[in-house]
């Protein structure tokens, strides 16, 4: 090829720049099983996860799911190294595409999701609790089980809500999972 020659769109998909990401969609609830068999296959393997509370009666507990469900990114570990056995991975179900062209993502936009990641996995239960000061919320799990307040306050274990008891304003110390937010 001389200097001059641009090289042709068929070309860069043969040989993808190592800063690109393809885009699998696997089978249902398979992403840990498709993630575990494309790193033996030696691809570079990405499943961005998204932290959540679930709340329990023991209080709110910390647990990661796909922030993507049924996605995962990939790409080769070897220059020469072919896509096309991803498509017969266990717990694949097929390489994203767009007409003909596999979907590729830039690394910039996977570093952007990374970056999200670790900033919701270092974030505590009060930066991503539903519940905020000045809320509605109902009780329940309690012997006042169905009774509504006002949020005054939230920690990362308790949360502070203003009820009316006979009367007078009062002020209950509540854990996560006995309030939910009123509709």
């Amino acid at each position: 090829m001389s200097p001059n020659t641009q090289p042709t769109d068929a070309l860069l998909f043969e040989s993808p720049p190592s800063d690109r990401w393809y885009l699998a969609y696997t089978k249902p609830r398979q992403e840990q099983i498709a993630h575990f068999n494309l790193e033996q296959q030696a691809f570079g393997v990405y499943l961005p996860l998204f932290k959540k509370f679930k709340k329990t009666e023991n209080g709110p507990i910390a647990f990661f799911e796909p922030m993507f469900p049924r996605y995962i990114l990939f790409k080769p570990g070897k220059p020469d190294q072919s896509i096309s056995a991803v498509r017969s991975t266990k717990g694949i179900a097929s390489i994203v595409r767009f007409g003909f062209e596999p979907a590729m993502l830039h690394d910039d936009l996977v570093q952007r999701i990374r970056q999200l990641e670790q900033d919701r996995t270092q974030a505590t239960l009060q930066e991503l609790s539903d519940l905020k000061t000045g809320q509605t919320v109902r009780l329940k799990f309690s012997a006042l089980s169905g009774v509504e307040g006002l949020i005054q306050s939230v920690s990362s274990k308790r949360v502070a809500v203003l009820l009316e008891i006979l009367g007078r304003p009062t002020v209950v110390q509540l854990a996560h999972h006995q309030v939910e937010i009123k509709n």
